[in-house]
């Protein structure tokens, strides 16, 4: 396989065995930029993203501007003189002198099926929608939004019980060998990019806080899916006796009652079609427990009441 001379733009961990590919891979890693560190923990230190630390650690030249649209900036990345650009889930929008500078343009791994879930949260969206399957694409980068044209795809299922790590394990797995594959046989021109459909376009919108709180007047069904799809991130949450609890998993059953109705004494509320079974919860300043213990500190007896 030919090497490549290549530039790497990513921020969490989800890009972070991507970039792995390509060096094991042998290719050459002009630098790599991501988001600038943020402030993390209790006592709010500056900390560098996923993708910053491990191109120190394996001494990587680490950028982390603030923009790309500055002459400077732009003029810096043109002279890193690159065959392509490598961007996975990067977190800036690159202007059209970015994506024009590498020689073989800027490519996308993007974490669905396009032109399903265009947009910042495609792998939660995808669970909240109850979809049945998504994947991931390799996608020549374009000034839209998710919009350029794929070179390979790969289906991956989503499983009724999944929840969003299990899902973005799966897709890292598959996706950072895609991209390899897809770079290098459109460097040596064995793939074509196919323009995405303009039918079935979908947006995967950044998640809001208050979509962590729990409605319920929902569905169980909807209910779990946000459980499923939210946990480890904004979280869910719902209040009792005043408390603010997260709820960490949960599973929809039988049951009808006035919704947020305890319809027994082991943890099942009432929803707006079907039940939810709490199966592991956590207080404020709490450790997480499994519902049993959690009942024993604070109990929800049959007919109380959350919100």
């Amino acid at each position: 396989m030919t090497k490549l001379r290549l530039v790497f733009m990513g921020t969490p961990d989800f890009a972070v065995p991507v970039l792995d590919a390509f060096l094991k891979n042998g290719d050459e890693i002009a630098a790599v930029y991501s988001q600038p560190p943020r402030p993390a923990g209790r006592g709010q230190k500056l900390t560098p993203s996923p993708v910053q630390a491990f191109a120190e650690q394996n001494g990587l030249d680490a950028r982390h501007p603030v923009s790309l649209k500055t002459p400077e900036a732009q003029a810096e990345f043109t002279a890193l003189n690159a065959d392509a650009a490598i961007v996975v889930a990067y977190g800036l929008l690159l202007p059209k002198p970015i994506l024009e500078a590498p020689k073989h343009g800027c490519f996308n791994l993007h974490a669905s099926l396009l032109p399903r879930w265009r947009g910042a949260a495609p792998i939660h969206r995808a669970i909240m929608a109850g979809d049945t399957e998504t994947g991931v694409c390799a996608m020549q980068m374009d000034v839209g939004l998710d919009t350029g044209p794929v070179l390979l795809r790969e289906t991956v299922p989503i499983t009724p019980r999944m929840t969003v790590s299990e899902l973005h394990n799966e897709l890292v797995r598959v996706g950072a060998p895609l991209m390899l594959r897809a770079v290098h046989g459109f460097a040596k021109g064995e793939i074509q990019p196919q323009v995405q459909a303009t039918e079935g376009v979908t947006y995967a919108a950044k998640l809001l806080k208050d979509e962590g709180r729990i409605d319920w007047s929902r569905s169980a069904v909807e209910i779990d899916r946000a459980v499923r799809a939210l946990n480890p991130g904004i979280g869910t949450s719902f209040e009792l006796n005043g408390e603010r609890i997260k709820l960490l998993a949960a599973e929809p059953v039988d049951g009808r009652d006035t919704l947020g109705t305890a319809l027994d004494d082991a943890g099942t509320i009432a929803c707006g079609e079907g039940a939810l079974r709490l199966l592991k919860l956590q207080r404020p300043g709490k450790t997480p427990v499994a519902i049993g213990d959690f009942l024993r500190g604070l109990p929800l007896p049959k007919g109380s009441r959350v919100g």
